[in-house]
């Protein structure tokens, strides 16, 4: 069975449903068309006997139209942003529909039946994450770039970033939710983000031997993923970041964490100052409270607290603050509207932010039997 969808291609072979995010000019960035494609088609092959498991890739730039070469891509950027500011102004109620969902599809895909296989080649951003962290097989490469860079648009690690960051070996999630930063493959399997790192070169070869062997071509790596993730922990994040860095980020405080920095004053401690200063001051607070809130939450629990935290960053009327002048869609502007890179943060500074500001984000704005994600 072979089905093609505009932004989402699927196929059927040797036991083993095949999914190709098709937007490459927008880094597969998800719309809402892809989110409801996709939890169709899973919801499908989950009831269908004849898949056994699934893959998902993004596509390539370089891939012709029309053509069946595998040209393994980006992987998938997150959601997309433009369509975030413009829903936010014209108060399109589709942006709901589109957190909802996602939601709803991270969810599926975390406790999905059957094997599912990410190839993460490329960047691996925000909702990119959200369909992709609940793989059984989650495989990375020497061009990864992955990151939660939510903090950056005055937004927060959403699509589950609460639980699998967390979650995290020592305080690096903490590290990667404040600050956004981009790590590397290798980096991700340190984290317990990633179970497989191998060359680029192996995935186009990795999903064309999916299509003649089916679930057989991953085998080596089901049986021996324990062992990697073993040799990873044993490596530890110390041969990857500055623990006394990541130290900083047990504190239980922002002020606190960026005063530690400060007395370390190293290279990477000013470079994570530097970087903190460019998230929205606001938005640091609400992820630390987020992430230690998640941390002994199970996962339907935190998808929906980040539900009713996303509804607050769109509707910040505990700010008594439009939509137009929430933080989302100031840092939003900054980034991919004018470009100017200089987000007008409110408050400006960390030492600012409240308590009465941030603790009404972990307030649901539905009754229990009316959220969204109630069902």
């Amino acid at each position: 069975m072979n089905t093609t969808i505009p932004e989402v291609q699927t196929a059927v072979v040797s036991g083993v449903g095949f999914i190709t995010l098709n937007r490459p000019r927008a880094l597969n960035a998800l719309s809402l068309s892809m989110i409801r494609a996709l939890w169709g088609t899973l919801c499908a092959w989950r009831d269908d006997p004849a898949v056994l498991a699934v893959a998902i890739r993004g596509a390539s730039k370089a891939a012709l139209p029309g053509s069946e070469d595998v040209l393994l891509g980006d992987f998938c950027a997150g959601g997309d942003i433009r369509f975030f500011y413009q829903a936010a102004l014209a108060g399109d109620s589709a942006l709901d529909d589109f957190f909802t969902e996602e939601y709803r599809l991270d969810y599926l895909i975390h406790t999905y039946p059957k094997l599912y296989i990410a190839f993460m080649d490329g960047v691996v951003m925000g909702g990119g994450m959200g369909i992709s962290q609940g793989a059984r097989l989650r495989i990375v490469t020497e061009r990864t770039r992955m990151a939660m860079p939510e903090t950056g648009i005055g937004l927060f690690p959403d699509v589950g970033g609460g639980y699998f960051l967390s979650r995290c070996p020592g305080h690096v999630g903490a590290y990667l939710a404040l600050t956004g930063e981009v790590i590397s493959g290798a980096q991700a399997l340190a984290c317990g983000l990633a179970d497989v790192c191998l060359p680029a070169s192996e995935l186009p070869r990795l999903w064309a031997a999916l299509q003649t062997q089916g679930m057989a071509a991953v085998l080596p790596y089901l049986n021996t993923m324990e062992k990697i993730a073993y040799s990873a922990r044993f490596t530890g994040l110390s041969g990857y970041f500055d623990t006394n860095v990541l130290a900083a980020f047990s504190l239980e405080s922002v002020p606190a964490i960026v005063a530690a920095l400060q007395v370390q004053d190293s290279p990477s401690a000013r470079a994570t100052l530097a970087t903190l200063r460019q998230r929205s001051p606001l938005m640091l607070h609400v992820v630390l409270e987020q992430l230690r809130r998640a941390r002994h939450m199970a996962l339907v629990d935190v998808l929906r607290m980040e539900r009713d935290m996303v509804w607050h960053c769109f509707y910040p009327r505990h700010l008594g603050r439009s939509a137009a002048a929430s933080e989302v869609v100031e840092g939003i502007r900054a980034l991919a509207i004018d470009k100017d890179g200089q987000p007008r943060w409110n408050p400006v500074y960390l030492e600012e932010v409240t308590v009465a500001m941030v603790a009404p984000f972990f307030i649901s704005p539905w009754d229990a039997a009316q959220h969204p994600l109630a069902v």
